[in-house]
């Protein structure tokens, strides 16, 4: 398929700089992927859309203070991190920018020098393998020095670092946020668990793939970068339950998409286990487990839109996205958000 065919035109003030003050009161644009008919709600409003038994499955990534601004220790020439994948206990996968500073055995300083990383090698992608070097405890170092890494194409500050997780994150991984899940309040997993919907959680550490545009014209020749996983025994017994019972499994975000999609048998069951995953969705896949998506509004071209489109056709989706710019809807990580059912 030629990438052209999942561009549309999108005025640069839809693109939210910062997030509502409240959560759930996002807008909420309701696509059923059968009729193509389409609905306009507030996000909270999403409740009435589960029935009992269904099964909500969030992804509880956490993103960590990825960015890092340092020198090189020589030429002083600033450097730019971006952590992605945590590869040994003090060796990690990042991007780094500009590029032409980190050649092989460069040595980069950050926080004047509590904390040093070398370059070790260069990865397929275009970024680095680097060691770091400190004392202490690094999570606390990375505490004090990093920033969130928040998309480029925001450019307010964000004032308020909890805005940039999602309430139920707890597995300290991510470059960016799974966005999708930041919509939801406490509250209102609460009502959604009361009305009877089982709600289990997977990890997909979100990295590469999320800053990577697609270069290709044809897009079957673009390649995803691998990304870390992880479903319990428990996650997967209450999701095999769900559809053993011929209920239905929503998934909150693209990430937590992939790894249903990675874990599961043809006939949509799936087993508990970790690794790395690059599994690329574009129309022509056959879903396998989700039955329906919540996700917000996606960059033009990219692999994300890319999944959606072969979720609920991309005839569909494109029409739904011309109708949210139309109405006006807030686009990107802290944008509105969509329900395909």
């Amino acid at each position: 398929m030629d990438i052209k065919e999942f561009y549309y035109e999108l005025p640069s003030e839809l693109i939210a700089q910062e997030p509502l003050k409240e959560r759930d009161k996002s807008r909420l644009l309701v696509l059923k992927r059968g009729t193509g008919e389409m609905e306009h709600k507030i996000f909270y409003e999403i409740v009435d859309y589960f029935e009992k038994g269904d099964c909500l499955v969030l992804n509880n990534s956490k993103v960590i203070p990825a960015r890092l601004i340092g020198e090189r220790e020589d030429t002083k020439g600033a450097i730019e991190f971006v952590l992605l994948n945590r590869v040994k206990e003090n060796i990690w996968e990042v991007l780094v920018k500009p590029g032409r500073r980190a050649k092989l055995g460069s040595v980069f300083v950050f926080g004047k020098g509590l904390l040093k990383a070398r370059v070790l090698d260069y990865t397929e992608a275009g970024g680095r393998f680097v060691e770091f070097y400190y004392e202490g405890i690094f999570e606390e170092i990375l505490d004090k020095l990093g920033e969130m890494p928040v998309p480029p194409y925001i450019k307010k500050k964000l004032e308020d670092k909890d805005r940039y997780q999602t309430v139920y994150a707890t597995c300290p991984g991510s470059a960016a946020a799974p966005t999708a899940g930041l919509h939801f309040t406490n509250e209102l997993l609460e009502k959604i668990r009361v009305k009877g919907v089982k709600i289990v959680y997977i990890t997909l550490h979100v990295g590469l793939g999320t800053f990577r545009p697609v270069k290709v014209k044809e897009i079957e020749k673009h390649k995803m970068h691998a990304e870390y996983y992880e479903i319990s025994e428990e996650t997967a017994n209450i999701i095999n339950a769900t559809k053993e019972e011929g209920k239905r499994l929503f998934a909150v975000g693209t990430t937590t998409t992939r790894t249903l999609e990675t874990v599961s048998n043809p006939e949509g069951f799936v087993t508990a286990k970790k690794g790395f995953t690059d599994l690329f969705i574009y129309p022509g896949y056959k879903f396998k487990t989700v039955d329906a998506l919540i996700t917000n509004f996606h960059l033009p071209e990219s692999t994300l839109i890319m999944l959606v489109c072969a979720f609920a056709g991309r005839e569909k989706v494109m029409k739904a996205y011309e109708e949210a710019v139309k109405r006006r809807y807030r686009f990107f990580s802290f944008g509105d958000a969509m329900l395909i059912i």
